[in-house]
């Protein structure tokens, strides 16, 4: 596993990542970390891997875009000293081009997007032992629907970030593309976005899986 004893794992993002933590530092007993994949990445990694001591953190925060992480970066990854840092954002940077057609202020297009990952990402990296890239995703199995095929866009943009600076990287889409092949969208999420236990559980797996997690150790 690519965590180490006392290393800090810090997930930020947007609603998929907050869903409920604690403010204004989302840590500590019950629901300090939320309920959403965070908690469950937590639960694993502490009954797993209980000699490591590793310290999660949850600063995901509803609504946010890559522009309003770019503005907290500050306060809410670096000045929290973290080991590794875990990314998912660009939902409503899409998203809201779809929903708010009419207010082009709410709206960050494809080369803003990927401008602004990529310069969060050079600036992290040299602070860090490692950074996870987790792309947006839309459970909608048609390809074709527009708001799919633009979030395609930003999740390939996020791959190419990945590559670029060799980072570990997860394809959200993909792993909701394998579970909607056996069930359909609405059994995990109402507005296709934010996800039940079934959804977080997916995206905890796929981050642990990216570092390595060893699902099989059992520890006494």
């Amino acid at each position: 596993m690519k965590l180490q004893k006392n290393d800090t794992l810090l997930m930020i993002g947007d609603s998929i990542t907050d869903f409920g933590r604690a403010r204004p530092v989302g840590e500590g007993l019950h629901a300090g970390v939320g309920t959403g994949y965070p908690m469950f990445v937590r639960a694993f990694l502490e009954t797993s891997y209980p000699e490591l001591n590793i310290h999660v953190i949850n600063m995901g925060t509803s609504g946010d875009n890559v522009r309003d992480l770019r503005a907290r970066w500050q306060t809410d990854v670096f000045d929290q000293a973290p080991d590794w840092v875990s990314v998912m954002i660009g939902v409503n940077d899409v998203w809201r081009q779809f929903d708010q057609p009419g207010i082009a202020k709410s709206h960050v297009y494809l080369p803003e997007y990927a401008e602004t990952l990529d310069a969060l990402v050079k600036e992290t990296l040299p602070r860090v032992k490692g950074m996870v890239l987790m792309t947006p995703y839309y459970m909608e199995p048609n390809a074709e629907d527009t708001m799919r095929a633009r979030m395609d866009e930003y999740g390939a943009a996020v791959r190419d970030i990945a590559g670029k600076y060799g980072t570990l990287f997860v394809d959200t889409q993909a792993r909701f593309n394998a579970l909607l092949r056996h069930m359909h969208s609405t059994n995990i999420a109402w507005d296709r976005v934010h996800p039940n236990p079934t959804g977080h559980m997916l995206l905890a797996r796929a981050l642990l899986d990216a570092l390595d997690f060893d699902f099989t150790k059992s520890w006494q």
